[in-house]
Order: structure tokens, then sequence, then C-alpha cells
């Protein structure tokens, strides 16, 4: 149970993504909670999703569903009672984030609308009311646990409650740093691109559907969506993009202009508020041969400074490395999975391509500078530092203070939340069908007389 609770935030994005409605069928209520009911194509459609994500086929996965879903309406219906609200553009910002990653997954709109049997837009309309209220449910939960914290005495009592005999054992763990160098293209090199995007340009302003366009040839996650965003605040976008945004009139189409990201052009579709929803193309600037060669070479330079001493490694990351999430934390790279925002890193989470360059170093060496692809698939040159490489070893207070602590955190978060979910169903009344009360996940929320037909 404990997990469940803790796992709620992971799941109310999970829910987002789940298909309505595939086939027609006889549908029924299997739990109700309070005014709310579940019906068992919530749950149908919930085990769909989870073998699609590679799930093996497991019946009692549909009780961990619809425990899970009985928590998001007791969130939901207090979320209401407080006053919690979540923006009609945040609601679209977020269908918008889940459809284009949906698109990615089934590698195009048409092969999606295939599955979906319907269209984006009338899935978007139908997936509407269930985000706005994942998304309550979310907002609550953080009010619930936002003022959480730990003391050093806690984590001791945390780790001294725990076996001693059969403490988590801990992988080898590293210590990384990195100084990335990003190609820098020529004037001239640009304009390859920045012409391919006039002459896109150039076809919307002779006639040519904007969002057609969109989709045939930008760059960008939203061509299915013929290049549309969603309603945005003005600090969503890179400030070149925001300023082109907010100075449009509704259906303007900008002049094409540049970001960190390529070369655009966008339309202002409607304004409302402080918000504005627009369509654009993007052009990505791609680096050339020539620009691959000069990187190399600058980057050649900086290891070759570092690695003999004449410059340390930090100072060099400040200088010249292109990564804003390290360079001023002297290269080093935090762990993306830690809470604690730790430089520890387990080996067995690191790329292959990060993995197979520090595992020959001894700490305080150096790797050789190699071409590697970033996040957002952009070719760059870096090189690597190991700092520390700690062994496997068995949890201790003195080496892994940062990890029980987390650890510590999480599980007086998941008491805190087990108990405001033990005192909303005492007020609410909550009812689940015959055939799920033998699940044992759902033993919490059965009234007496549940409990009875259960027990026979």
């Amino acid at each position: 149970m404990r997990n469940l609770f803790y796992s709620i935030t992971l799941f109310l994005a999970f829910c987002s993504l789940t298909v309505k409605g595939q086939e027609k069928i006889i549908d029924r209520v299997v739990a109700t909670v309070g005014s709310s009911i579940i019906l068992q194509s919530d749950i149908d459609n919930q085990y769909m999703q989870y073998l699609a994500n590679g799930g093996t086929p497991d019946e009692s996965f549909k009780c961990t569903a619809l425990q899970q879903l009985i928590m998001t309406k007791l969130l939901a219906q207090q979320a209401v009672i407080d006053s919690v609200e979540v923006t009609e553009s945040e609601v679209d910002d977020q269908l918008n984030a889940r459809m284009r990653e949906m698109v990615r997954r089934a590698g195009n709109q048409e092969r999606l609308e295939g599955f979906l049997k319907r269209s984006l837009l009338q899935y978007k309309e139908e997936m509407r009311p269930i985000m706005a209220e994942q998304m309550k449910a979310n907002k609550l939960q953080g009010t619930i646990v936002q003022k959480i914290s730990i003391t050093p005495q806690e984590v001791k009592r945390y780790f001294e409650s725990l076996n001693q005999d059969s403490l988590p054992a801990f992988n080898t763990e590293v210590e990384i740093g990195e100084i990335v160098v990003n190609p820098v293209l020529t004037k001239e090199e640009k304009n390859v691109f920045r012409d391919k995007a006039e002459k896109y340009r150039k076809q919307v302003l002779d006639g040519t559907d904007f969002g057609t366009v969109a989709r045939f040839y930008s760059e960008d996650g939203s061509a299915p969506y013929g290049g549309e965003l969603g309603f945005a605040t003005r600090d969503t976008y890179v400030k070149e993009f925001s300023a082109m945004a907010f100075r449009l009139k509704e259906g303007e189409v900008s002049p094409v202009f540049e970001t960190q990201f390529g070369f655009h052009f966008l339309q202002v579709l409607e304004r409302r508020g402080e918000e504005v929803n627009v369509r654009h193309v993007l052009i990505k600037t791609k680096p050339t041969q020539a620009s691959l060669e000069r990187t190399k070479a600058k980057i050649d330079s900086i290891y070759d400074k570092v690695s003999s001493g004449k410059l340390p490694f930090h100072t060099a990351a400040a200088m010249f490395s292109d990564n804003k999430e390290t360079k001023f934390n002297g290269g080093m790279v935090i762990n993306e999975q830690s809470a604690s925002r730790t430089t520890l890193i387990p080996v067995d989470a690191l790329e292959k391509e990060l993995f197979i360059a520090i595992d020959p170093l001894k700490p305080g060496e150096f790797s050789k500078p190699y071409q590697f692809k970033d996040r957002t698939e952009q070719v760059a040159y870096k090189f690597n530092y190991l700092k520390t490489r700690i062994p496997p070893h068995t949890a201790s207070l003195e080496q892994d203070f940062a990890k029980i602590q987390e650890a510590a955190q999480e599980d007086k978060t998941r008491r805190k939340l087990s108990e405001w979910f033990e005192k909303k169903t005492k007020a609410t009344f909550v009812h689940v069908s015959e055939d799920f009360q033998t699940c044992d996940e759902l033993k919490m929320w059965l009234t007496p007389t549940d409990n009875d037909i259960a027990a026979k």
C-alpha cells in the first residue's frame, strides 16, 4: 500500500495516456466514491495501456488500477471543496504534451488515430475533463505534502528502524564531470536553413494553408497538430519566440526569426488575456562538417590544457562548457533521479555511451573527447572527468546519508498520505463491487458489510 500512495503522481500522468472506448461494450459501475463512479471500462482501459507499454498479462493489475482510481477520485473531490483550480491553458498544455508523446510512440498521427478510432481533436475533447480532474488531484496532493521536512535526527531514527541484517546494497556509484562544446555555424552556414524557412513562409503568404505547411515541413513535435502550440503565457517560450508571439495581431504571420532551436515563423491564432495560442514552423539548424571540425579542434585544445594541469577542470567548465546545467556546478553532473540533487550516480543509470567513456578511468582522470547527441538530438562534443568511484557496498549512515535522507522523506510522505486517505474514507462513502472485494489492495476501502462479503 505505501508504494501505491507515493506513486499516485506517476499514476496521474500515466492515466492521461489511456485509450478510451476502443470498442462499444456494455459498461458497469465497479466502484462508487462519494458522488463519483468508476466504470469497468476505466479499469479495462488502464489494463490495455499497461499491456501496450510492455506489461506482462496479469489480472491483479486491475486491482491496483482500481485502488489508484479511488485515490484519484478522493483527491479530486477534496480539490473541488478546497477550490483548487486548473486553468484551461494548463489543461491544454498537458493534453498537447501527452498527445505529442502518443504520436511519437505511434510513429505518426494517422497511425495513432487509427488505433484510437477517432481524430486527435475528438480524443482531446474526450480527455479534457479527465485531465482536468487528474491535475486537480495532483495539485491537492502537493498541498498535502508540501510542508513535510525531515531532520537529521529523523533520518537517523529511520535508518536505525530498518532491519540491520537486510539493509539495501548499493551498486557502484560515480561522480562525473563534463565539458560540452556545441558546434557554432557561420552566417553563411546558417543561411541555408534560413532560406528553407523563408521558402515555406512564402508558400503560406501565397495562399497555402499554414497548418498543411507545418504538418509537411516543420521539424517540431507540434507538426502533427499543424504547428499549433496551445495557449501559453509569455514565460513559456524562449525570449525570442515570446517577443514575436506577443507582438503580432491575430492572424498575422511573423517574419522568419532565429532561436536556439533554429529558424521559425509563426502565426497568432488567438489571444486570451495574458495568454496567446500560436502555430509555427521550425527548421532546425544542423551542424556542417566544417563546423564539426572546428568544434573538435576547440574541445581538443581545452582537453589538452585540462589534462596537462594547465587549467583546472572546474575553471575550464565555467569558461568553455556549453551545458548550462553543469558549467556553473564545476562541470559536475547531477543525479536527476535523486530528490537531494546529489552528484553520486549509480553506474547502471548511466547511458551506454557515458559508461563506456568513464569505465576505464581512475578517479582524477579524463576521457578523450568524443562526439555525442544531447537530449534534443543535437550533435556536440564533450569529455568527462571521473572524480569519485564508490564500489558496491551495504548502506551506511555515514556513506549514504543523502540517499537515506531521501528514503526517510519518502517514508514520511507516504505515511502522511496514508493518514489523509484513512481520514477521508471515514467521511466519504466508498463502495467496491463484489468481484473486486477479494483484492488485497482494496481492503481499506471496504465497508463492514463489504468485508463480510469478502470473507465468504
